[in-house]
């Protein structure tokens, strides 16, 4: 199960999983140890928004990893991609954009920039296109597509329709295998500190690759023919997002290595500057390994520094079970308290009802939302321009994590209102077994869900 790490979990995925291959310098300074440089069977890379990783590779080796970080903490959550990297597929384009073109696959949509094409792409086109950038599916963003077909790898990887090697051309005279026919060797950055066997090795896998792919163009029809229709499935590909629960587990396991503060990924996965900052005050400061958790996280020091503050604004991104991820729109932040707790006023506009409540949505109204950082539930008060309470609203969600621009967590479906007239109701309890039975949430993870509503639905 040989793995490669990279991104800001690189120390605490080290520590918990065997067979690290290709660790990047800073991990090798961390761990004692050798990191061999040979091929590895799964690739675990930080997402861009540092929310989760994805896990890309062998499907046993993806999928003994993945049960690796559900068993993180209760709030890690996992889907497959349905388009994996490296899948290959006949497409019809069915929308151009500024910048390239939108082409379904049968499977999803991918997004394919012209400069990827040699050819001028225009609606209803038919092509083949391989996905080279899954994406992750609490995002907004489209897989990206290309038209050159590539077996990937990170020591070697293989480019089909060339037939001079790219990169170091020398090595092609070095490395016993050579690549199959019509396909051109790709040596990966990470080659550079690797051993002529530990290359070998590496082009052989994608060379086995390579031919799989050509079996399945073999005979195959013609995407004119055949669009949508996929051709080879690529690399298993895993999303894994990472809740407010297993950050903090994730402390724990890069504790054992390095002295980390309270809070480390929990700070890093909210701000490309709060990361910064935390390496800074890690290398300057003599701080003890056995911070506890919540304990010592420093919400206040944080959102002083980062946010949010008091007049900014913040969105809602209310991820759901299945991976996708909504705004339930953008509010101005009315008080920040050093607790953790986080207010948040929205303007709501008129027009249908508010889900469970029953009550019309009127001009002039306004939400009011409390969110406590690390709580398992939130509140909304729904309130007229006159300040009549029109509903209260108790969302149950994975623990609250409160960043600079905007407040995340996932929807667990069941929830509890209260409404104008006192009446306490708990909801949804069929949509929450309809996502256990679908395999979107785990029964640890019901469980809470369940024990949160009632503790809510008792409080009210």
């Amino acid at each position: 199960m040989s793995v490669r790490i990279r991104g800001i979990y690189a120390t605490a995925l080290t520590h918990l999983l065997e067979d690290v291959v290709q660790a990047s310098p800073p991990i090798r300074e961390r761990f004692d140890g050798e990191f061999p440089q040979e091929p590895a069977a799964a690739t675990v890379e930080t997402t861009d928004d540092r929310q989760g990783v994805g896990v890309v590779g062998d499907r046993n080796a993806v999928e003994r990893i993945v049960d690796r970080l559900r068993d993180l903490g209760t709030d890690a959550l996992a889907w497959e991609a349905s388009l994996p990297r490296g899948g290959v597929y006949a497409g019809e384009v069915t929308e151009t954009l500024g910048s390239g073109a939108v082409v379904d696959v049968g499977d999803g949509e991918g997004f394919l920039p012209y400069s990827k094409s040699a050819r001028r792409i225009e609606e209803d086109d038919r092509l083949r296109v391989q996905v080279t950038e899954a994406s992750p599916p609490w995002t907004d963003g489209r897989p990206v597509l290309d038209t050159t077909v590539r077996v990937h790898g990170g020591l070697a990887g293989l480019v089909r329709g060339g037939s001079t090697p790219a990169g170091r051309p020398e090595l092609a005279d070095l490395v016993p295998t050579d690549p199959p026919e019509g396909w051109a060797v790709d040596w990966g950055r990470d080659s550079d500190d690797a051993g002529l066997d530990a290359l070998d090795d590496a082009l052989a896998a994608v060379t086995d690759r390579a031919a799989t792919v050509d079996d399945a163009f073999a005979d195959a029809p013609a995407p004119a023919d055949a669009a949508p229709h996929r051709y080879w499935g690529g690399d298993a590909t895993y999303w894994v997002w990472f809740g407010r629960e297993t950050r903090f587990a994730l402390d724990e396991h890069r504790r054992e290595v390095v002295d980390t503060m309270a809070g480390h990924h929990r700070i890093k996965a909210a701000d490309s500057a709060a990361s910064a900052a935390v390496d800074f005050v890690e290398a300057v400061c003599d701080r003890s390994p056995s911070a506890d958790g919540d304990q010592d996280f420093p919400f206040d020091v944080v959102t002083r520094q980062f946010g949010p503050r008091e007049g900014e604004t913040v969105t809602i991104d209310h991820g759901k079970p299945d991976g996708r991820c909504f705004t339930l729109g953008r509010g101005e932040v009315t008080a920040c308290d050093a607790d953790g707790s986080v207010t948040v006023q929205r303007e709501m506009s008129p027009g249908g009802t508010y889900d469970a409540l029953g009550t019309d949505r009127q001009a002039g109204d306004v939400a009011v939302t409390k969110f406590q950082e690390g709580r398992w539930w939130y509140p909304t008060v729904y309130r007229g321009d006159d300040g009549t309470r029109r509903g209260t609203y108790v969302n149950v969600c994975t623990p609250v994590e409160v960043f600079p621009d905007s407040v995340r967590y996932v929807d667990l479906h069941v929830d509890v209102v209260k409404h104008a007239d006192g009446t306490v109701e708990r909801v949804d309890d069929d949509e929450l077994d309809e996502a256990v039975e679908a395999g979107e949430i785990p029964d640890p993870l019901a469980e809470k869900a369940r024990s949160v509503a009632s503790a809510v639905e008792n409080a009210l």
